[in-house]
Order: structure tokens, then C-alpha cells, then sequence
């Protein structure tokens, strides 16, 4: 992988504000998530969902710690939505958005008056698919532990739903460690 500098963008009603971030590690290319044929899942696809995710922390991350709830839940909503409903990946979609939706209420109830809400665009012309809230730096701390709540429950989720399948389980965690590893935005500034 190579380091990619960039810089978000939060662009609002009244212009844009430039946030800097740290240099970022290329992930590659952004995926079309589409289900193979055949029996459960595929390396391939779970790989595509986990580089996903990995964006997903790789965008945040660069933000400014007040935005970053708002914008892992942004993130895994649409990841969730660009996995097909018909697919053995259901469950990981499920997860994703009940986790997507409770991070974002979570966000709203703290939200940060005196910062604005906008789009975050990284320099590769990724955006955040809706405007993000920011939260009160004073709440930082009772919500990072709401945070780490929220995604262990959507681990606990997706390792039960495997139910005895030895190959979901297999796939289901390595996803649910992905979905782990994101706790390092809470710590990171």
C-alpha cells in the first residue's frame, strides 16, 4: 500500500471548510458489491465488504473527531444499501444498518450547534452521501463509550446470525473484526 496524502473537504450552505487529515493508505479502487452464484458467499465478496469497511475508517479517520459518529454511521448505511438483499450477505446488511441508524440518533442528540453540518469530500472526489453532524466535544467521552456499545452489538449480530454454518462463520468474523478495528476512531485525534 502507499501513502496518500489528501485533504476533506466539508462543504456547506455558506462554502467549505478544508479539514486536514494524516496521510492515508491506499485501499484501492472503490467496488461494485455484486453477489457471486454458487454456495455461501465467496473470499472475493467478503473481501470486497471488508475493504469497504476499511474505507469506511480510512475516510472518517481524517475528519475532525467531532464529526467522526456521524460519518462511520454514514458510511456503513451505505455500505449496508450497496449490499444486495438476496445475497447470503443479508445479515451483514442488517447489522450495518441497525448500527448505521443507532450512530446516527446517537450523533443527532449531542449535535454540536456552534460547528457546521456538511458533506465530507475527500480529495479523490469521495463524498459523504449526506451532510454530517457534528458532536459536542464535551460528550466525547460518554459517547465513545456508546460508540464501542453500538458496534459490539452489530458484531454480536452478525457472529449470531452464522447460526452453525461453519462457512459464514468463517466469513461473518473476519467482517465483525473489520467492524471491530473501527473503534480506533473514537481514540484516534
Amino acid at each position: 500500500m502507499r501513502a496518500c496524502p489528501r485533504n476533506i473537504v466539508l462543504a456547506v450552505a455558506a462554502g467549505s471548510f478544508l479539514l486536514p487529515v494524516a496521510p492515508v493508505y491506499a485501499v484501492g479502487p472503490t467496488y461494485v458489491l455484486t453477489m457471486p452464484s454458487g454456495s455461501f458467499g465467496s473470499q472475493q465478496y467478503t473481501a470486497l465488504v471488508l475493504g469497504k469497511l476499511a474505507s469506511a475508517k480510512e475516510f472518517c479517520i481524517g475528519l475532525d473527531q467531532s464529526y467522526r459518529v456521524d460519518c462511520l454511521a454514514e458510511r456503513l448505511g451505505v455500505i449496508a444499501k450497496d449490499i444486495p438483499q438476496d445475497s447470503d450477505y443479508v445479515e451483514v446488511s442488517r447489522a450495518l444498518k441497525t448500527a448505521s441508524g443507532d450512530l446516527q440518533r446517537l450523533a443527532r442528540s449531542q449535535r454540536d450547534t456552534s460547528l457546521p453540518t456538511g458533506r465530507a469530500t475527500a480529495k479523490s472526489g469521495e463524498t459523504s452521501s449526506r451532510p454530517l453532524t457534528p458532536i459536542k466535544s464535551s460528550s466525547l467521552s460518554q459517547i465513545n463509550k456508546q460508540v464501542e456499545a453500538i458496534l459490539q452489538e452489530a458484531e454480536t449480530t452478525l457472529l449470531r446470525s452464522a447460526g452453525t454454518s461453519k462457512d459464514k462463520l468463517v466469513h461473518f468474523q473476519q467482517i465483525a473484526d473489520v467492524i471491530d478495528s473501527n473503534k480506533i476512531l473514537l481514540r484516534s485525534s
